[in-house]
């Protein structure tokens, strides 16, 4: 009997050693991260990148994540004049690949994250004679992002691709410096039109209403969400690590259902796409194979 309760003991305290020992791995194979990561964001992406911060500090606490939100444009600006970053989130590849041709943005780490809509908008329940972007010179006056600013850009490839560009010039225009503004404009009634993103739109839906969305073949290329890493000079080890890590949690699936909330889609390259549909007809074939043996 004694035997026996001490080879239980010890089985015990064997089960125990082995369980710590699985703990500590457990928590070597999850680093501790800390340290600042600096983040310069489109300012259309703002809101749903707050809500991404708070996820990303549930598991790492001790990283300080700090967001500069604004115009594209203005952010690549900043940073080729030395302004502190990390991660460059763009809302066109433009200002990206243009960093990256400057050597100041790591080509091998930009990635084409998230697709968006160019949409035409009017204050909530607002009265207008546009329906659209072709007749969208009928308005009094037009809320446009300046050209600097991708939406703006979008919104001048749309007006030239539809030969409008003179008649638009001719408009009253307010002229603002990001997309924030020109929601800002529009939701406040201060123009009757005004041209943003939708997801932007969906942001203060109980003050705009959509008109249309950019006709088809307007844009030529997709409006793209490019994110990669800033050589930081400033950056500690652990401000590095970190900020590998947050680029990383920013492509997981968990992110990606948070940027599809605020209405952005993951952007799906056409060689994935065919990928996925051979993908899937492979799995109708297997699934039919089976039925067919199991009848």
């Amino acid at each position: 009997m004694k035997k026996r309760v001490f080879a239980a003991l010890m089985a015990g305290v064997m089960g125990t050693m082995m369980f710590g020992t699985t703990l500590v791995s457990a928590e070597a194979e999850t680093p501790e991260l800390k340290g600042e990561v600096y983040a310069f964001i489109a300012a259309s992406l703002n809101n749903a990148m707050e809500e991404l911060q708070k996820n990303f500090n549930e598991t790492y606490p001790d990283v300080e994540i700090l967001y500069n939100a604004d115009s594209s444009g203005t952010l690549q600006t900043q940073i080729e004049e030395g302004a502190r970053c990390d991660i460059f989130f763009s809302a066109a590849t433009k200002q990206m690949d243009a960093l990256v041709d400057e050597g100041i943005a790591d080509k091998d780490t930009v990635v084409d994250l998230l697709e968006n809509k160019v949409v035409l908008i009017k204050p909530k329940d607002g009265e207008t004679k546009v329906t659209g972007f072709e007749n969208i010179t009928d308005a009094a006056n037009l809320a446009l992002a300046g050209e600097d600013v991708p939406v703006g850009q979008y919104s001048r490839e749309i007006f030239e691709n539809l030969g409008i560009t003179d008649e638009v010039n001719k408009m009253e225009i307010n002229e603002g410096k990001n997309v924030t503004e020109v929601l800002a404009s529009v939701s406040e009634g201060s123009n009757e039109v005004g041209i943003v993103y939708a997801t932007d739109a969906a942001s203060v839906a109980d003050s705009v209403d959509i008109i249309a969305e950019a006709p088809a073949g307007s844009l030529q290329t997709p409006v793209l969400y490019p994110v990669g890493m800033v050589e930081d000079k400033e950056a500690s080890d652990e401000d590095r690590a970190a900020a590998e890590a947050f680029l990383e949690y920013l492509q997981s699936d968990e992110a990606l259902a948070v940027f599809e909330k605020y209405g952005f889609t993951a952007y799906v390259t056409d060689e994935q796409s065919d990928e996925a549909d051979a993908a899937g007809e492979t799995e109708e074939t297997t699934e039919e194979a089976a039925e067919d043996t199991a009848e």
